[in-house]
């Protein structure tokens, strides 16, 4: 009897821990949250892009396009969304967000549900403003060894993917923004947008001259003539070296904007 007993108890202890384990997963998964996103959701299919119609906010002449992102659906999940990036040839096709009523930093270990996540969200600072519009708005992921967020930045280290790869896009509300790609480069730990004053035509001038030969012994640059009426965006990610608090940049310079519906 007393064998039996305890084989019982054993049994009731093993079902026990796994109950404990599966409630366990469960407020992981929802607490920490993923950082998967089902990037396919919130696109709209569409057929000609180049349509042109009639529409008061715009001049007749204006070419409009469709607008690939549900930006109605992204809203409703979070407010805090206001853009989306795609870069083609890598995994990178996300919401970009920055946070209104938390701190600058919310988005680096919460997702785009605002859950607690380790790969957090791509997101921007409220130092740039949200329509692009600034000098150099600075983009920030986190390199994930899963391939998420901004780890494919670093497959611009490579010189033929680097060559072969000139554009990535960004879409707003009204917007579809395409950027040439003209530099790929580790970066020391400094904030770009506190050490600069890129509304300072000389610093902005100078800080353009810089960036279009950085001084990076890892770097991939292509040859573009950068000026101070420029709109550049850069893609900071971390190093996967000992220099965990380098970035790894890549910089794009606007040369398209087109108006959508």
């Amino acid at each position: 009897m007393k064998g039996i007993k305890n084989r019982y108890l054993i049994i009731a202890l093993i079902s026990l821990l796994l109950i404990i384990a599966i409630i366990l997963g469960i407020i992981i998964w929802q607490g920490v949250g993923s950082d998967e996103f089902d990037s396919d959701k919130y696109k709209i299919s569409s057929g000609d892009r180049n349509i042109t119609v009639s529409n008061p906010h715009y001049d007749d002449s204006v070419i409009l396009v469709d607008n690939p992102i549900n930006f109605n659906e992204l809203e409703k999940q979070n407010s805090d969304i206001y853009a989306w990036i795609t870069v083609p040839n890598t995994k990178i096709d996300y919401p970009i967000l920055q946070s209104y009523e938390e701190d600058d930093l919310f988005y680096v270990d919460h997702n785009v549900n605002k859950k607690k996540a380790a790969a957090g969200a791509i997101f921007t600072q409220k130092l740039n403003q949200k329509d692009f519009s600034d000098p150099n708005t600075v983009i920030y992921g986190h390199n994930m060894k899963n391939g998420s967020m901004f780890r494919h930045l670093h497959k611009f280290k490579k010189e033929d993917f680097f060559n072969e790869n000139e554009y990535f896009y960004i879409y707003t509300r009204g917007h579809i923004l395409t950027y040439r790609i003209f530099a790929a480069y580790e970066y020391d730990a400094r904030h770009i947008l506190n050490s600069f004053n890129f509304f300072d035509k000389e610093v902005y001038a100078s800080y353009l001259k810089y960036i279009q030969n950085p001084t990076s012994i890892y770097k991939n640059t292509r040859e573009v003539n950068l000026t101070i009426d420029d709109k550049i965006v850069t893609l900071s990610t971390c190093l996967a070296n000992n220099k965990p608090n380098n970035r790894y940049l890549v910089q794009g310079v606007l040369i398209k904007d087109e108006f959508t519906y």
